[in-house]
């Protein structure tokens, strides 16, 4: 009697307490729900006393996405306490919405049996999908917590390179907070902290540059979502590739011209500087060349 005329999604959160009611419904407009035998799309439906419900259950994406998955990593150095990936442009880090697979996390959850007890199998900060190089994950919890204690104090240096539109000029600090853009919520924007923006700093420099593109060294003091790409495109100087941020496309290159060069920080074991240098992949070579930059860095 408890379920007379009440709406089916409701319904079914009850009957299955433990999953989001979002993802009922989408079970339902699936086809994964019959009542009385019969298939039922509509999760808005009313039931009436005496209906028969069966459900085809199927767990949420984001439950199967935690998986270990084989895959060759790009691995520059690894030893018990951490290890550090030089990741191609086109890995996916983390799992989320239209990547619950084949992610960067998948693949570190099948190299080493100690991931699965770590947050985000050790994962201390991240790239965009698209942005290539250094990358450093923990392989333990003392690695883990340290790293996020270094970041956090700012004392892990990530150096970056950039193609940008038009030339830079001289060097200087980008101090402009970076938030959820209001207008557009896939982007990031500089937006004031009465807003949700967040502290941001990059320091920026000009390694090579003509009246049409220049070569930038950029160092993050900050890391917020995007900066690097938000920064550079508020300065009037988008990144080549970077359609999201309005930046000029170039032939032949597919994905935003950032690549993460140099990282430097204090190792977990022993508080020693460690550092390591990718050399830019072969795509941003090809794309500097064609702006007629040198690249002969570091």
């Amino acid at each position: 009697m408890a379920w007379q005329g009440m709406r089916l999604d409701r319904a079914l959160a009850l009957w299955q307490p433990d999953s989001s009611r979002s993802h009922l419904q989408q079970l339902v407009e699936e086809g994964a729900l019959q009542i009385d035998g019969e298939p039922c799309l509509q999760a808005s439906r009313k039931l009436r006393l005496g209906q028969r419900l069966l459900l085809a259950w199927r767990a949420p994406d984001a439950m199967l996405a935690f998986v270990a998955e084989p895959m060759e990593l790009p691995i520059v150095h690894e030893d018990v306490h951490l290890l550090v990936i030089d990741k191609p442009a086109g890995l996916v880090v983390h799992p989320a919405a239209g990547n619950w697979r084949g992610t960067l996390m998948n693949g570190l959850l099948a190299h080493h049996a100690g991931a699965v007890q770590l947050p985000r199998a050790g994962i201390v900060h991240r790239l965009d999908k698209d942005t290539s190089g250094l990358m450093v994950v923990a392989k333990t919890q003392v690695a883990y917590d340290l790293l996020v204690a270094q970041l956090a104090a700012r004392e892990v240096r990530r150096e970056y390179l950039a193609l940008v539109k038009g030339a830079w000029g001289e060097p200087r600090c980008v101090d402009a907070p970076v938030g959820r853009d209001p207008r557009q919520r896939v982007r990031m924007a500089v937006v004031g902290e009465a807003r949700g923006g967040k502290p941001a700093q990059t320091d920026i420099e000009a390694l090579a540059q003509t009246a049409r593109a220049c070569l930038l060294h950029c160092s993050l003091r900050t890391g917020r979502t995007h900066q690097i790409r938000v920064h550079c495109a508020h300065a009037g100087h988008p990144l080549y590739g970077d359609t999201l941020y309005g930046g000029p496309p170039l032939s032949g290159l597919q994905r935003q011209a950032l690549h993460a060069a140099r990282l430097t920080l204090r190792h977990p074991q022993d508080g020693r500087t460690v550092q390591w240098v990718s050399p830019p992949h072969e795509d941003f070579h090809q794309a500097a060349a064609a702006l007629g930059l040198d690249l002969s860095w570091p």
